[in-house]
């Protein structure tokens, strides 16, 4: 089966393939896994949307953002394509209608978050669905050498197998050759399947401009001055939106902020506003952008220097998908990098917060398991084998480790062998009775009926809703959790109740000689090192980047392994004979030492008696870089005098400053 030009334009409307879709979608066909990696807006989604009208079942996309899905679902549903999303802005019964749709083969694309496979009710749902296809899109997302590595995206492959889905395609816009290779590594794609079209886009003229921060505000109004039609003005920190977007609008152009802190209502009017030409200039953080699809953005400029040379290439990557010149300025100094390398610095786990995830595995192992004993019974014994729940909040809060890296540090000790998931529920399932109680007993033999009722009798109904005791369940009747779920589901999708469930809880088999094995805590701290370093080192190659005096086009295009580009563009700063030398606006700030002395006393007067575990370096060097951390938001740490008093000044000084103080 191969691909035909009279569907693509009775489906979509299209004369003719763009370049590498073609390809893509002949592999699909014919049964082989592929890797797609094209431009930001050079049609990577059309791959997925003609494949899956031609399988028989259902396909699968687990996509990043919600944003990105309901752009993809609308242009589906404009194509009559049947798709649905299964996501957190559902009502139950839109919930119920998109499951129905997709066991009754009614809906041929179904979008879901990676997150959604933690669901217990998804994952009981997906496993009784015959599934075609396996669409993972931001797919470097499952490299820990690309650029926002997400620990949940490593577990898709398991998904893959565990759901016997035969076809695989992976699309992403940017993949170094690390990351590519990684990438196919892992869904067993063999380079044949890999279709990689050219980086280089004609139409984006790059430039870095070397601005001070002091003249900053008039060089932006200058490159705005130029400009013609819509564009995004890119920012590091959300109160710098606000302000820059505020100084657009004094100078009479219609702007608006965008970040993340922002009502969603509030986001989607003004992303629809942007789409609709209501509004010239969104100033975002890097909230905006992905699955913005308005083809006429003529400019983009970043204000603070973007967080690396793969956010740098998706964010430009925004412009011109019209196929028309879109100009890209960087205004660059170095005074943002102070920044940006707080935030690396930030995610970077103590060991002593590693020691305490450590600990709190080791405190569910049954009481005839010592932890502590020098020999330990063999691998294959049941003794060394135990479960161990968490719940990520709690665990986040505990360990004082933030919840990426927390998810990071979980995958690491999965890979390390020292727990394996088995599943993940909801700690709590609660349900109202929409049909009497009796009606519903009715409508069931004789065991199924004295099953239900040990249910609704072992429930603790508060007033309308009841909350199920499966334990209760199970010491009087023997059902199994599992049982229970699933009758719960099969009551709700056919109306006599509504069920509603929260907290979720992940399970994980625990093999304790691996947790008890020597140096764990060191190697794990070890890794989150690296790794800071490896983050250190991209912000590092971000400007050597916009320093080069070589082609910036050509350079980017080889960056993401494609030498096809020309080696002059003759449209890039470059080029043009101006070469970028970057400076800091002022010397950076160095630490206080009185300030600081004056700090760390404050803050271990202020946790004195709450924090149990010890104050680390790293914590005094959070507080005084204005950082934000578990710990902080739970003893309520920002108002205490002190914190984020260091936060222009250089993470390594700070921490030389701590470090001449504690020790």
């Amino acid at each position: 089966m191969y691909s035909d030009p009279i569907i693509l334009q009775q489906l979509f409307g299209f004369s003719a393939f763009r370049e590498g879709q073609k390809e893509a979608v002949d592999l699909l066909l014919s049964g082989h896994s592929t890797l797609a990696i094209f431009p930001t807006g050079s049609g990577k989604s059309l791959c997925y949307q003609y494949v899956a009208t031609q399988l028989p079942h259902l396909t699968l996309v687990v996509s990043p953002l919600l944003a990105l899905m309901k752009d993809q679902l609308e242009f589906l549903h404009s194509k009559g394509i049947a798709a649905a999303s299964i996501d957190s802005t559902l009502t139950p019964e839109q919930n119920k209608q998109v499951m129905n749709d997709v066991r009754s083969g009614q809906c041929k694309v179904l979008m879901v978050s990676v997150e959604r496979f933690k669901n217990e009710r998804f994952r009981q749902f997906i496993e009784s669905v015959r599934v075609s296809m396996l669409v993972i899109d931001e797919a470097h997302c499952i490299s820990e050498w690309g650029h926002n590595f997400r620990p949940d995206y490593l577990k898709l492959p398991a998904y893959q197998k565990e759901l016997n889905i035969p076809l695989v395609l992976l699309l992403t816009a940017t993949a170094t050759k690390k990351v590519k290779m990684d990438m196919a590594a892992r869904f067993d794609i063999s380079p044949a399947s890999i279709i990689q079209t050219g980086f280089y886009r004609q139409n984006l003229n790059l430039e870095v401009r070397p601005v001070l921060e002091p003249n900053k505000k008039q060089a932006l109004l200058e490159e705005v001055k130029k400009q013609q039609g819509a564009g995004i003005v890119y920012v590091t920190l959300q109160n710098s939106a606000g302000e820059v977007a505020q100084f657009l609008q004094q100078q009479g152009f219609t702007a608006k902020a965008y970040h993340a802190g922002l009502d969603s209502e509030v986001r989607q009017r003004i992303q629809q506003d942007f789409m609709n030409n209501k509004l010239q200039v969104v100033v975002a953080t890097i909230a905006f952008g992905m699955g913005i699809d308005k083809s006429d953005i003529r400019f983009v400029i970043h204000y603070d220097l973007p967080k690396s040379i793969e956010n740098y290439s998706q964010e430009i990557g925004r412009g011109g998908r019209d196929g028309e010149v879109a100009n890209c300025t960087v205004l660059a100094n170095l005074d943002g990098l102070v920044t940006i390398e707080n935030f690396v610095y930030g995610d970077t786990p103590d060991k002593s917060a590693i020691e305490r995830v450590i600990t709190d595995i080791k405190s569910q192992a049954p009481v005839h398991l010592d932890t502590a004993q020098e020999v330990q019974p063999p691998a294959n014994s049941d003794n060394n084998v135990y479960q161990w729940e968490t719940q990520i909040n709690s665990l986040s809060s505990t360990s004082n480790i933030r919840q990426l890296p927390l998810k990071t540090l979980l995958v690491q000790l999965e890979l390390a062998n020292v727990i394996r998931p088995l599943y993940a529920y909801f700690a709590e399932y609660k349900f109202r009775f929409i049909s009497d109680k009796a009606i519903i007993l009715g409508l069931f033999s004789e065991e199924r009926s004295r099953f239900l009722d040990a249910v609704f009798t072992h429930s603790n109904m508060k007033k309308v809703w009841g909350v199920v005791d499966f334990d209760s369940i199970y010491q009087h009747y023997g059902a199994e959790r599992s049982r229970v779920v699933a009758a719960l589901e099969y009551l709700h999708e056919h109306n006599h109740i509504e069920l509603a469930s929260r907290l979720i809880t992940d399970v994980y088999r625990v093999n304790n000689k691996q947790l008890c094995s020597e140096n764990l805590a060191d190697k794990l701290a070890q890794y989150f090192t690296e790794n800071e370093y490896k983050e250190i080192e991209r912000i590092a190659a971000l400007v050597g980047f916009f320093e080069l005096n070589t082609c910036l086009s050509y350079s980017l295009s080889a960056y993401f392994d494609d030498t096809k580009a020309p080696l002059k563009c003759g449209h890039c700063s470059v080029c043009q004979g101006k070469v970028a030398k970057l400076s800091y606006s002022t010397p950076i700030s160095k630490p206080d030492m009185t300030q600081v002395a004056e700090a760390i006393s404050a803050l271990q007067s202020h946790l004195e008696g709450k924090f149990e575990g010890p104050i680390s370096q790293s914590i005094y060097c959070r507080f005084l870089t204005g950082m934000t951390m578990p710990l902080f938001t739970r003893f309520k740490v920002k108002q205490v005098k002190g914190f984020g008093s260091c936060e222009n000044c250089r993470y390594a000084d700070v921490k030389a400053a701590v470090s001449s103080i504690i020790e």
